[in-house]
């Protein structure tokens, strides 16, 4: 298995972008953007949302709001408001506002035919 990256802009509510590098995680439901990187954009806190990692220990994020550019495509998107040292995640609620699905053969995300 091979991990991808794809390179997207984040645009704050003030107008300030930040492009960031991004592991697209399909198993993932949100897109996480690290500390520094919504900080810059002043991105604030919507609510909290609580969810379980991968070995089923129980994590509770604050989230807010943002816009997202890939070379596919923008939308905006909930994004979980991460911590120092955590590294930016694409996941499944922002690539479905992108329209996009990862292709299981190349890796990378593509539109979804079904919902185009």
């Amino acid at each position: 298995m091979g991990l991808t990256v794809v390179e997207g802009t984040l645009t704050g509510p003030a107008g300030g972008q930040e492009t960031l590098e991004f592991l697209v995680d399909s198993g993932a439901t949100y897109t996480l953007v690290p500390r520094a990187a919504w900080q810059a954009l002043g991105l604030t806190a919507k609510r909290t949302v609580r969810f379980r990692m991968a070995d089923g220990s129980p994590m509770e994020r604050s989230a807010g709001e943002c816009h997202i550019r890939l070379a596919e495509g923008d939308a905006h998107t909930p994004v979980i408001l991460g911590e120092a040292g955590d590294h930016p995640l694409l996941g499944a609620v922002t690539l479905g506002a992108l329209r996009l699905v990862r292709s299981p053969f190349t890796r990378t995300p593509h539109p979804n035919l079904l919902l185009v």
